[in-house]
């Protein structure tokens, strides 16, 4: 009989990549695991406890030949996961059978996993977010000087250029690398705490000499590549560390939120398209749309990463005393989804910011559309540089804009600059000098400027400081 059908999570279906995947399998943590109990058999080994030569060599030869399925079984009978993957990795190295997991209790290889897992998906992430920043900066660049029309209340305002706006989505996903950097930094290892944190046990076994025991949790620390074990722990490290996590994560699900979305509106103005491939399917009953699929994913999927936010804020909260079980299968789901999700999240962001389309002469149509409004006010000085009365010009300008206004909305052409050159009390300026102001370029300020300030001034200081996290291999894989 064949296997039932199972349901299978669409972040590994479908979203996440190959090595955000594979960093949370069960294979890759029974590796870790295993590693964790050589590491404390080794340096109690160095400590001066009599653990055999014959038990480290044979649990050195057993670390990446886990069978899940005899963990399985020894499960259903002990009911306890980590006691099933003690006992089948006796079963591989009986030597080490006496030895295994001496004087530690689950968290020792729970928490110390779940916290190198973390740290390597951090990595991870930050090259990812090098790869977006890296995408959006040469687009920023090569369209600093064009301008374009400036929302406030998605209503135009003034004007700004295509480039200036792609940084503020870049310094969105700057300061996400700047609180990923720090995260990864300041992430603790449990170490060799015990079963209620006190090291009770170890002290035991090391005849009371705490300096040993202080000993063994500096060396297993330093053996993973963390620069502490964290200072005191129940018998779990407190899930405020998860919860500091997530709120990193949390933050790149805004920025790409923000990110999406802008997108999704600049798309229906047609002035921004992210990648649509020859063969690509828009809709299935409408062959003519091209919908912004890929910035509504990136929406989708960082408001689940939003909400994953949300349950390690209750874990934390709901904790008792020195540990509670109740955080263990909440972080079994959120921990590892919350990692996927993001992953996804700026895998889409990568292949996006990668490949923006811009319809220059759609950005330069509703420029010049919108033009005689951005300069009103120029056209206001310059009726009262020729004797005008501000007040009044005032009035005979805000009734023109009106009617030019609802013109346009009729999908008429913008013509307040001749209504304005008509009439009698403008009759002092030309309308050659009216025409003059019409220039965009005198509108952007100083975006241009500003583009190649950030690029070459922070941007290029924060990728400087992340170049020990290379961009990976997928990082513009097609999605």
């Amino acid at each position: 009989m064949t296997d039932q059908p199972r349901y299978q999570s669409p972040l590994g279906s479908r979203y996440a990549s190959p090595a955000m995947q594979r960093l949370w399998s069960a294979e890759h943590r029974a590796g870790i695991w295993r590693r964790l109990w050589l590491v404390l058999a080794e340096e109690q080994h160095r400590l001066g406890l009599a653990v055999p030569d014959a038990a480290l060599n044979e649990m050195r030869a057993h670390l990446d030949d886990v069978d899940l399925d005899a963990v399985r079984r020894y499960e259903q009978r002990f009911r306890h996961d980590v006691m099933a993957h003690v006992h089948h990795f006796g079963d591989q190295a009986p030597a080490a059978k006496p030895f295994l997991h001496l004087g530690a209790t689950s968290a020792y290889v729970t928490d110390n996993a779940d916290l190198i897992v973390m740290r390597d998906a951090l990595r991870l992430l930050l090259g990812r977010l090098v790869a977006v920043m890296r995408s959006l900066g040469g687009f920023a660049e090569r369209y600093r000087d064009l301008p374009a029309i400036a929302y406030t209340h998605f209503q135009p305002a003034q004007l700004t250029t295509v480039g200036k706006r792609a940084t503020l989505w870049l310094q969105d996903f700057l300061l996400d690398a700047e609180a990923l950097d720090e995260t990864v930094d300041g992430l603790p290892f449990r170490g060799c705490k015990g079963t209620a944190g006190t090291q009770a046990t170890y002290l035991e076994l090391f005849n009371g000499d705490h300096e040993k025991v202080r000993e063994l949790d500096r060396r297993v620390a330093e053996a993973f590549e963390f620069a502490r074990p964290i200072p005191v722990s129940g018998q779990t490290y407190t899930r405020k560390i998860d919860s500091r996590v997530m709120d990193a994560l949390g933050g790149i699900g805004q920025s790409a939120a923000k990110f999406g979305t802008d997108l999704r509106l600049l798309q229906h103005e047609r002035e921004v398209l992210e990648p649509f491939e020859p063969d690509q399917i828009g809709s299935s009953a409408m062959p003519h749309k091209r919908n912004p699929m890929r910035a509504e994913r990136i929406c989708a999927l960082a408001r689940y990463v939003l909400a994953q936010q949300e349950t390690a804020h209750y874990t934390a909260a709901t904790q008792w005393l020195e540990r509670t079980l109740d955080d263990s299968a909440i972080r079994r789901l959120a921990m590892p989804e919350a990692f996927l999700s993001t992953d996804a999240v700026l895998v889409l962001c990568t292949n996006v910011s990668a490949g923006l389309e811009v319809n220059e002469a759609v950005v330069r149509r509703h420029v010049e559309e919108a033009m005689p409004f951005m300069a009103v006010e120029r056209w206001l000085m310059l009726g009262v540089e020729a004797g005008g009365d501000r007040q009044a010009l005032h009035e005979v300008m805000r009734r023109h804009s009106l009617e030019a206004s609802t013109a346009v909305a009729e999908g008429k052409p913008n013509d307040l600059l001749d209504r304005l050159a008509a009439d009698p009390a403008f009759g002092g300026v030309a309308a050659d000098d009216l025409r003059r102001e019409l220039d965009p370029a005198r509108y952007i300020g100083r975006a241009p400027q500003q583009v190649a300030e950030f690029l070459t001034g922070p941007v290029r200081e924060r990728l400087a400081g992340l170049s020990p996290y290379d961009v990976p291999d997928d990082a513009k894989v097609s999605v």
